[in-house]
C-alpha cells in the first residue's frame, strides 16, 4: 500500500464507541462516549452526574452485552440501589446475574496520611478484581474528588491522576469518571478535564426562579460532536437528551388531505382538508374558540384511527374533555381508548428548552399522527428564545410527518399580530379568528389567511359555537361588507321586505295592465262589431241597388220590345 493510501486510509478509521443508550446523547456525540478511554461528567450537586452514570452502566449491561463495575466513594450500594429504583433499574437484580458488580470504597480525610511513597496501589488492585470477576467493559467511579480529597501535594495528585487514566486505558476500560464543579474551572482539582480524553458538562442552571438541567460536550478527542448547549429531562425512564439544532428542510411533503374537522372550514379548501404533516396557525382573540377549533381538530384525527396529543397550557385534560362535551364532542371516549392523549402544564413549570424536551420526550413515547399545542402564547421568555424553541418544535414534527395545530392568543389591538411569535410566515396553513363587533353585539368571524400548495376561499365567514359543534355561515356582504349576527338578520329582512315592495309594484303593474289589455280588446270588440254592423248594412244597400239596377234594365227591355212591335 502506498503511503497516500496509508494516510487517507487512517481518515478513514472511525473512533470506536461505546453507546450510552441515553437519548439523544449518543446522537449529539455521534455514537456514544469513546470505547477503551476515560470520560469526565461534571457539573454542581444535584445535576444528574450519578444518574448519567449508572444509566451507562445499566445500559451497556442491558442492552449491549457490556458487564459493568460502579465503584463509589459516598454513597453505599444499597443507597445507590435505592436511589435509582424509582427509574426501573434493577441493580441488584443485575448484580445477582453477574452483569454488574458495585464496590463503596469508604473514603475519610482524617484517616489519610500522606507521604511522598504514597500512590493509589490499593485501589488499581480493588477495582482490577472487581473488574475480573464479571469481566467487566465500562468502569464508573463516583466521585473523583472524594479519591484525593486528602492530597496536598499537586505533583502526586497529577501524577497519580494521570496513572488512573491510564491504568484504565491499558485495560481497555470505558470508564465514566464523575467530578465536583470547581470554581472558575470544570473540576475542584482543574485537572481531570486535561487528561479526559471526553468532557460532559452537566449544568442544573435557575433562570427566573426555573430550573433547566443542560448538558454540553467540551471536548471530544478523536471526534466531531455537537458543541451546543442540551437541555436534558430526568423522569420516570431516566435521562434523555435533546438535540437544540434545527432539522433542516429536507423533509418530505405528503399530499394526502386531512379533514380539519369542521366541515365548513373545510369547504374552504379546495382540496377539501389540509394537507398531512402540515403545520397550521389558528391565532384569535379570547373568547373565539380556539381550543373548540382544536377539539374538533383532536376529534376528527381520533375518528381517523390516528393518535393525537395535545399539549396545553391553560386548561387541565379534565376541563377540556368537559367543556368539549357542550359542543357535542366526546373526547373522553377517545382518552380511554388510547387514541388521544393530554400534556397538559402550566408554562411556568419549565423553562422554554424544558418544555422543548418534554413535550420531544413525549412524542418519542406516544408517537402520535396528529400534534395540537394550545396556545403558544402561553410561552414566557425573550422573543428570540420563544420564537427558536417553536422552530424547532416546528421542524421536529415536520421531519416527522406529524399534522400539527398551533394556537395563539392575540391582542384586542388588531395592530398587534406579535402573539404569533414571528411564526404565522413559517406555518403552511394560517386561520384567523375575529370578534365583529355591531349593533350592540360581537359575533365571530374567520378568515382564512393563507393555505400552502391549494387554492383557497377569500371569504370572511361568521360562525356559532353550538351544541352541534362549530357551524359557519353562508358569507352575506351587504352594503357595508360582510354583516354578522343581528345586524345580519336585520339587514335580511330589510331586503325581504324591499323584495316584497318590488313584488307587490310588479303584480300591480301587471294588474294595470291586465285591465288596459282588457279595455283595449272590448274596444277593438266594439269597433269590430260597429265595422260588422256597416259592413252588413253596405252590403244589403249593393244587394238592393243591384236588385234595383236589374229590375230597370228588364223594364228597359220590355219598353224597346213595345216600341218595337208598334213599329
Amino acid at each position: 500500500m502506498s503511503p497516500d493510501a496509508a494516510h487517507e486510509t487512517s481518515f478513514q478509521i472511525a473512533l470506536p464507541k461505546a453507546p450510552t443508550g441515553i437519548g439523544g446523547f449518543d446522537d449529539i456525540t455521534l455514537g456514544g462516549l469513546p470505547a477503551g478511554r476515560p470520560s469526565l461528567v461534571c457539573g454542581a450537586a444535584g445535576c444528574g452526574k450519578t444518574l448519567f452514570a449508572v444509566t451507562f452502566l445499566v445500559n451497556g449491561a442491558t442492552r449491549y452485552g457490556e458487564p459493568g463495575v460502579f465503584m463509589s466513594f459516598e454513597e453505599r450500594a444499597e443507597d445507590l440501589a435505592a436511589n435509582v429504583a424509582s427509574l426501573g433499574y434493577d441493580l441488584d437484580g443485575l448484580v445477582t446475574d453477574g452483569r454488574l458488580a458495585i464496590d463503596h470504597v469508604r473514603v475519610e480525610r482524617s484517616e489519610i496520611e500522606e507521604s511522598g511513597e504514597y500512590d493509589l496501589e490499593g485501589l488499581f488492585v480493588r477495582l482490577g478484581y472487581a473488574v475480573d470477576s464479571i469481566g467487566a467493559k465500562r468502569v464508573v467511579l463516583d466521585t473523583i474528588e472524594t479519591l484525593f480529597s486528602g492530597f496536598t501535594d499537586p505533583a502526586l495528585l497529577r501524577a497519580e491522576l494521570r496513572r488512573l487514566f491510564g491504568w484504565i486505558k491499558d485495560r481497555g476500560l470505558t470508564a465514566v469518571i464523575t467530578g465536583e464543579r470547581g470554581e472558575g474551572q470544570l473540576t475542584r482539582q482543574g485537572l481531570e478535564e486535561y487528561v479526559s480524553d471526553c468532557v460532559i458538562l452537566l449544568d442544573n442552571r435557575v433562570e427566573e426562579q426555573i430550573t433547566t438541567r443542560r448538558l454540553r460536550v467540551v471536548k471530544y478527542r478523536g471526534s466531531a460532536h455537537g458543541t451546543n448547549e442540551y437541555p436534558f429531562l430526568i423522569d420516570d425512564d431516566g435521562i434523555s437528551v435533546l438535540p437544540v439544532t434545527s432539522s433542516g428542510l429536507d423533509r418530505p411533503a405528503s399530499s394526502e388531505v386531512v379533514s380539519a374537522g369542521v366541515p365548513g372550514l373545510d369547504a374552504m379548501l379546495r382540496s377539501g382538508g389540509l394537507y398531512r404533516g402540515s403545520s397550521i396557525l389558528l391565532s384569535g382573540v379570547a373568547g373565539t374558540g380556539k381550543t373548540t377549533f382544536a377539539s374538533h381538530f383532536a376529534d376528527a384525527a381520533c375518528r381517523r384511527g390516528e393518535r393525537c396529543l395535545s399539549f396545553v397550557f391553560e386548561e387541565s385534560a379534565q376541563e377540556i374533555c368537559r367543556n368539549a362535551r357542550s359542543v357535542g364532542l366526546d373526547l373522553q371516549q377517545w382518552v380511554e381508548a388510547g387514541l388521544l392523549r393530554f400534556g397538559a402544564a402550566r408554562p411556568s413549570l419549565y423553562g422554554l428548552e424544558m418544555h422543548l424536551a418534554r413535550m420531544h420526550h413525549d412524542i418519542d413515547r406516544f408517537e402520535p399522527d396528529v400534534v395540537v399545542v394550545d396556545p403558544i402564547s402561553a410561552f414566557r421568555g425573550p422573543a428570540s428564545e420563544v420564537h427558536a424553541t417553536l422552530l424547532r418544535m416546528m421542524d421536529l414534527l415536520k421531519a416527522r410527518g406529524i399534522t400539527a395545530l398551533f394556537t395563539s392568543l392575540r391582542n384586542d389591538d388588531a395592530s398587534a399580530d406579535g402573539a404569533d411569535m414571528g411564526l404565522s410566515s413559517l406555518m403552511d396553513a394560517w386561520i384567523r379568528l375575529e370578534d365583529v363587533e355591531a349593533s350592540g353585539e360581537r359575533n365571530r368571524a374567520l378568515y382564512l389567511i393563507k393555505a400552502r400548495g391549494m387554492s383557497h376561499s377569500n371569504q370572511v365567514r361568521e360562525y356559532r359555537i353550538t351544541d352541534r359543534g362549530i357551524e359557519l355561515i353562508e358569507p352575506y356582504i351587504g352594503p357595508e361588507g360582510v354583516l354578522t349576527g343581528t345586524a345580519r338578520l336585520t339587514q335580511t329582512a330589510r331586503e325581504a321586505a324591499a323584495q316584497a315592495r318590488r313584488r307587490q309594484e310588479v303584480e300591480r303593474r301587471r294588474r294595470d295592465l291586465a285591465r288596459r289589455r282588457e279595455a283595449l280588446e272590448r274596444q277593438v270588440q266594439e269597433m269590430r262589431s260597429a265595422l260588422e254592423t256597416e259592413e252588413a248594412e253596405a252590403n244589403l244597400l249593393l244587394t238592393e241597388e243591384d236588385a234595383h239596377e236589374a229590375v230597370l234594365a228588364s223594364d228597359r227591355v220590355a219598353v224597346a220590345t213595345l216600341r218595337g212591335a208598334a213599329e
